[in-house]
């Protein structure tokens, strides 16, 4: 597919140029072929933009999310422009997240539809209407309108909502619930759309609330999705829930465990895999994210690195002086991102490297 051209229009304007014709002129092709694109509606432009690279399709997204609205004569003379089409529009195309999210769904479905439009909307831009009285909701009047539901519902609802609020709704669950709950969203896929606009109507009926269900995706599932929520609780909540998980289906426990890795399992590695990280990893940040790390880390990290190397973050932790706490945890953050895309890119095998450190810990404390 040919790459899309981002460039103004190289047609000059005459001298009886009309408002429509300078409006036209004045838009870059890549929106002129968004706005095109829009009128050709959800079913057509879906097919379109199976023919463009992932890269493109976001681009040509996001200006779809950027038109506000087109009047029937720039219409006209877009349509002149893609192909010569002989369409006379008889009104406005209106732009937009709503008319975006219905063509990228019809495109590349539900799931990547969404997260497309997380990164390429404009700021402020609204979720999907049905799940937007839910996530209002006091997360203690959420948990009592869910008790009775199934751990696949609550599961279903809760990866619509931010991990805050799903921790939070997670909590007020009576027991068992909460272990039954993570367990169901770690294993949940993508939920048809039927089943989604059937919860939506339920939900809505017991909220009171008329017919708002439209379309909507799982915002949040799978393994990841169930680490993260993990890591947004409380300690205690989510050691309790890992435990309780653990005698139900231990094995999907340890793969939770390896998605919730965090900065001072670093110290659990092997010496090959903290030095394949360690390769990956800024120096500047290696230094700031183990400012204020146990001694015993520290120790374990720079001998993943060469001694000179090691010698350098030293001197950069002595040189940092006092630091706050959330600029170390954004370097410990980025660090356990380079851990994730190397795990992604299968250079590390998290799940093997944990079990095998609790296995050699259990043997040494036999």
């Amino acid at each position: 597919m040919a790459e899309v051209d981002t460039s103004q229009s190289t047609v000059q304007a005459g001298p009886a140029v009309s408002p429509a014709e300078a409006e036209f002129l004045k838009m870059p092709k890549v929106q002129r072929l968004a706005a095109f694109l829009l009128m050709l509606g959800p079913e057509t432009a879906g097919e379109i933009l199976r023919r463009f690279e992932p890269k493109e399709v976001e681009l040509i997204t996001a200006e779809m999310a950027r038109l506000p609205f087109i009047s029937g004569d720039v219409q006209t003379l877009i349509m002149k422009e893609f192909m010569a089409l002989a369409v006379s529009a008889a009104s406005g195309v209106a732009g937009g997240v709503a008319s975006t999210r219905a063509i990228l769904e019809k495109a590349l479905g539900p799931l990547q539809a969404e997260t497309i439009l997380s990164r390429v909307a404009p700021p402020g831009a609204a979720p999907a209407p049905v799940w937007e009285p839910i996530r209002a909701m006091d997360t203690q009047a959420l948990a009592n309108l869910l008790r009775y539901e199934t751990p696949q519902t609550i599961a279903l609802v809760a990866s619509h909502l931010p991990n805050d609020r799903a921790a939070e709704l997670i909590k007020n669950l009576p027991e068992p619930l909460p272990a039954r709950v993570v367990e169901r969203l770690a294993t949940l896929s993508s939920a048809p759309q039927e089943t989604v606009e059937q919860l939506a109507q339920m939900l809505a009926r017991k909220l009171g609330t008329a017919g708002t269900a439209r379309r909507g995706v799982a915002a949040a599932a799978g393994l990841r999705a169930a680490a993260d929520l993990l890591n947004a609780m409380d300690r205690e909540l989510s050691r309790g829930i890992l435990n309780a998980l653990t005698e139900q289906n231990a094995a999907l426990a340890e793969e939770i465990r390896a998605k919730m890795f965090t900065f001072n399992d670093l110290g659990l590695l092997d010496n090959n895999s903290l030095q394949k990280i360690m390769r990956e990893v800024d120096l500047r940040d290696l230094a700031m994210a183990l400012k204020n790390s146990p001694e015993a880390l520290k120790k374990k990290l720079l001998s993943g690195v060469s001694r000179r190397a090691a010698e350098t973050v030293n001197e950069e932790i002595n040189f940092l002086g006092t630091v706050k706490s959330k600029e170390v945890q954004a370097a410990q953050s980025r660090i356990i991102e380079v851990v994730r895309r190397l795990e992604a890119e299968g250079e590390l095998d998290l799940v093997e490297i944990l079990q095998s450190s609790r296995n050699e810990a259990l043997a040494t404390n036999a």
